[in-house]
């Protein structure tokens, strides 16, 4: 079958969640582990690799998620200003007609 226009071909990288990537943390840190010793060095190798990976990815998502939370909190206590960055004048009070 042909691609058609747009269309987003096989070679993606698949996008996964911080849940899905501790899961496959852990599926290949079983895999590494049951490996027998006449196991190819070669794929060995590979999965030790991936596990580094993902390890990194683990601690760069929970670095970022820990610095946006600590931004979020540091905002929350500031009051807002203006875009411009000049503290906001008081409103006017309220005159009825």
């Amino acid at each position: 079958m042909r691609a058609y226009n747009g269309q987003l071909s096989d070679n993606q990288p698949i996008r996964r969640n911080q849940a899905e990537k501790q899961k496959q943390l852990r599926d290949l840190k079983e895999t590494l582990a049951a490996m027998k010793p006449q196991t190819a060095q070669a794929l060995r190798e590979s999965v030790q690799r991936r596990i580094r990976e993902l390890e990194t990815e683990l601690r760069a998502a929970t670095r970022q998620s820990e610095a946006r939370a600590a931004e979020k909190q540091q905002q929350s206590g500031q009051r807002p200003s203006s875009p411009n960055g000049s503290p906001r004048r008081p409103r006017r009070a309220y005159e009825p007609r």
